[in-house]
């Protein structure tokens, strides 16, 4: 379901619930170079560097951390909010920890260069680009909740099917960490290594649960 920019004509030029899809832009821009970034590990004869990416991810965090100060710093007082202010912190804390639990994926990455074995790359790569889905998917979700909120007439209940959708997908990146973390346990690689890919596995995985957390503050902002 895709929602007009027209959305916005629901709050005044204040609002901070204005700011929330660019923050969310920022961390769907950072999330979709994670798969290449990987890969460029995974394979260092890739024609781009590991690195370099990893850098653009950093910066692109930056970014997204610049706007979730400005949407949690400057609220206008008075302001009218349709939903509580406490779940409204809540929902671009979890956004915004979507791409710090993906940067700090990358980071025990670059702690040391290590030989991903053949049998779990095209594995992991598939894991990144489910996690990419929970992120995509989000989208709508916030997008009809907002217009929501904001006094729109798109369907209540579909738009809390967009919510449970990214709940229900989060489910299945679950389902894939621990198929993909069984294999590496049984594999016969240095524990240095196997630490190192686990504690990547795992922090992208909380990066996917902050989508399913997200997913739970839309619910209750439409609670409201």
């Amino acid at each position: 379901m895709k929602f007009p920019i027209s959305i916005f004509s629901f709050f005044p030029k204040e609002s901070p619930i204005r700011d929330l899809i660019k923050h969310y832009d920022f961390i769907e821009k950072g999330s979709k170079l994670i798969p290449e970034t990987f890969a460029c590990y995974a394979e260092p004869k890739q024609s781009k560097d590991f690195e370099s990416l990893k850098q653009q991810v950093d910066e692109i965090e930056e970014q997204a951390d610049r706007v979730k100060r400005k949407i949690r710093n400057h609220m206008p007082r008075g302001i009218f909010m349709p939903v509580d202010r406490t779940i409204f912190f809540n929902f671009t804390r979890s956004l915004d920890d979507v791409l710090d639990c993906a940067q700090d994926a990358l980071n025990w990455l670059s702690i040391k260069r290590i030989n991903v074995p053949a049998f779990l790359k095209k594995e992991l790569d598939d894991y990144l680009q489910n996690i990419l889905v929970s992120v995509t998917i989000l989208r709508p979700a916030l997008e009809g909740t907002i217009e929501i909120v904001g006094g729109g007439t798109v369907n209540r209940e579909e738009v809390k099917t967009l919510c449970r959708n990214v709940i229900l997908h989060h489910d299945e990146v679950g389902a894939q960490k621990r198929a993909i973390i069984a294999k590496l346990y049984n594999a016969d690689i240095p524990f240095k290594d196997m630490y190192q890919l686990l504690k990547f596995i795992e922090e992208m995985y909380d990066s996917s649960h902050n989508t399913e957390r997200c997913s739970d503050m839309l619910r209750a902002m439409l609670a409201k």
